[in-house]
């Protein structure tokens, strides 16, 4: 049987994103292969071009970061022509990306009622912040108030420290996520039905979904958890451990990990000691242990530990920061960071690259991410095979740029 060269290389995208989920949605079905045309607004673009602190030649890193194998169209969608133009791509495309907020695509006329009369088969996905239909609909909605008041701050940071925003915007990312997982479920519903749908993903729905098993144990308890610094509510061992010159993790909660743990450690008030034989007795001395376990990581440094610990099969790993965590050679062994050619501005980045390896496709597409209107003309002449009498109307009315 003939290999597909890319999983999503007969699917077409537009995506009407900004800044972070919704590109993020759009840049991995491109690294899957779809072809993602980013349709942004004549006053600048996505805003993400501006993010600072890093640019090069104008071009931000932010937005570089998360906006490979895309095509960039400038279209006023406020026009009636500029959304003609748009009807006419919703006609060749599978897909309807956004994260505008609610009421937005209505106004704009870009909603999937509307859509469906122009292609029946599209799929509309839409990412939020409360959702359309809920009392916080017309609400601002960013990662930090969905961690917020979604209750994730609550569990990050100290017990009895400050309420701490995650370092990595998880709603925005997830939420990008969980719409790549809606659009492919549909259109998968789609080769049985032949009709495409309509998708939303709310922020605030996402951060509720990733409280899991908290959620689980607060619903059946009542009690609302707070944060436990590194280490889990349940499990223990299973936190970052003092050395003599910085930080490690350690994972000794299943019994033969403990036993080997013990072993290393050689420590009389841990073998043997029925105060921490089993893990429900281990979390009823918690605090003992931890301390056990402070006192005798202190001994050693991080990397005698690290080795000592790997020797034993006790799971354990470093703390890196960024710059070591990039250069990992697990990372760089996982080809998770690439070389990204923009061919704009002359220049060759790094970006972390896409995790899912597949064995009878490729997931390595990584093209340039596009300058401001690149590809207008190229669209509309190649694409829609607009003639030149048309493009240049458009232009006139500043419809297109």
């Amino acid at each position: 049987m003939k290999k597909v060269k890319h999983c999503l290389q007969d699917i077409r995208v537009l995506e009407v994103g900004q800044v972070l989920a919704g590109p993020y949605a759009g840049m991995i079905l491109g690294d899957l292969g779809a072809d993602v045309i980013k349709i942004e607004s004549p006053d600048g673009g996505d805003s993400a071009r501006r993010t600072p602190p890093h640019f090069y030649k104008g071009e931000s890193i932010y937005f570089m970061t998360l906006n490979r194998n895309k095509k960039s169209i400038v279209l006023d969608l406020n026009q009636e022509e500029g959304r003609e133009v748009f009807y006419d791509l919703v006609k060749t495309s599978d897909v309807v990306l956004d994260n505008l907020r609610p009421g937005v695509p209505e106004k704009l006329k870009i909603n999937h009622e509307v859509l469906s009369r122009y292609n029946p088969k599209i799929i509309s996905c839409s990412i939020n912040g409360y959702g359309s239909d809920t009392p916080d609909s017309h609400k601002p909605s960013f990662d930090l108030m969905m961690q917020a008041q979604g209750g994730g701050m609550s569990l990050t940071g100290e017990p009895e420290g400050p309420p701490l925003r995650m370092g990595v915007s998880i709603t925005d990312h997830v939420a990008g996520i969980y719409a790549v997982t809606g659009i492919l479920a549909a259109l998968h519903a789609r080769e049985h039905t032949g009709r495409g749908q309509k998708i939303e993903v709310p922020l605030f729905s996402t951060m509720i979904s990733l409280l899991s098993y908290e959620a689980g144990f607060c619903l059946y308890s009542g009690e609302a958890p707070g944060p436990v610094g590194s280490g889990h509510r349940s499990l223990i061992p299973y936190n970052a451990v003092k050395t003599k010159d910085g930080y490690i993790v350690i994972d000794a909660h299943l019994p033969k990990f403990w036993s080997a743990l013990c072993q290393v450690l050689d420590s009389k008030a841990l073998t043997g000691n029925p105060k921490f034989e089993s893990l429900q007795a281990r979390n009823t001395y918690r605090k003992e242990l931890l301390e056990i376990l402070d006192e005798a990581f202190a001994k050693r440094t991080s990397q005698q530990w690290l080795e000592l610990l790997e020797a034993n099969g006790v799971p354990c790993a470093p703390i890196n920061d960024l710059r070591a965590a990039l250069n990992d050679p697990a990372t760089l062994a996982l080809n998770m960071v690439v070389d990204i050619e923009h061919k704009g501005v002359g220049l060759t980045f790094k970006a972390p690259g896409n995790p899912i390896r597949m064995s009878e496709s490729r997931g390595d597409k990584f093209s340039s991410p596009p300058l401001l209107g690149e590809h207008t003309e190229n669209i509309l002449k190649e694409l829609l095979e607009y003639p030149d009498e048309k493009i240049q109307r458009l232009r006139q009315q500043k419809s297109i740029r």
